[in-house]
């Protein structure tokens, strides 16, 4: 379980395919304190550390997790946001970040206003995904809140601090991320989605029977 309260971004140094899966090697100020079995978010994505050296760490990548998210799109020099999952006693001052990516987005366009900028997230809306405005949602493993929600869109607003520790400041229109919506939002969504098929049989059973 994370916060979405990125540390800092790595440093991609070496990728290689091993069959369906890509083992990815990254360096950050922290390497001397991870260890194996660790699991660290990249991009959102909760990855297993599987080796640790004096300037680096290795985490692996399944064909599944590359297909659902952007790190198939890696390069060596890619900075990739990454966070250190929660400990019990740990602030929780971002919002419950799970490390599971619901989908990817475009970013379809940057703004700067005065200081900050405005990022407009554009998704696919018939994965059954949504935001709500002023709810929480994971970009790239960043919690952010939701602005001018709409259909298959929304806005988020970047302080200068957020653009530089984190990869925001790599974005450019076109840009793919990883999404993760709200979870609490999610069952919320699941339980009323099958509660209105419940509704529409009950409805069609009724008409069918008034004929």
């Amino acid at each position: 379980m994370f916060s979405g309260i990125v540390e800092e971004y790595a440093t991609v140094v070496g990728l290689e395919k091993d069959q369906e899966n890509l083992h990815i090697t990254m360096t950050c100020s922290f390497v001397k304190e991870l260890s194996v079995d660790q699991s660290v978010s990249h991009n959102g994505v909760c990855l297993t550390v599987v080796k640790v050296t004096d300037n680096d760490y290795t985490v692996t990548a399944i064909k599944e997790t590359l297909e659902k998210s952007n790190l198939g799109l890696l390069e060596v020099g890619s900075k990739v946001n990454i966070e250190r999952s929660l400990r019990i006693e740990s602030l929780l001052d971002g919002h419950l970040v799970q490390g599971h990516v619901d989908q990817t987005a475009v970013v379809a366009d940057i703004r700067e206003a005065e200081g900050s900028w405005y990022f407009t997230i554009e998704y696919d809306r018939n994965k059954g995904n949504i935001t709500v405005e002023k709810g929480s949602v994971s970009i790239n493993g960043v919690s952010m809140t939701v602005v001018n929600s709409r259909d298959d869109r929304f806005d988020v607003a970047v302080i200068p601090y957020t653009w530089e520790v984190t990869n925001f400041h790599t974005f450019k229109p076109g840009t793919k991320v990883n999404l993760e919506f709200d979870v609490i939002g999610k069952y919320i969504q699941k339980i009323m989605s099958g509660y209105m098929e419940n509704m529409k049989e009950y409805i069609d059973q009724k008409l069918k029977s008034m004929k």
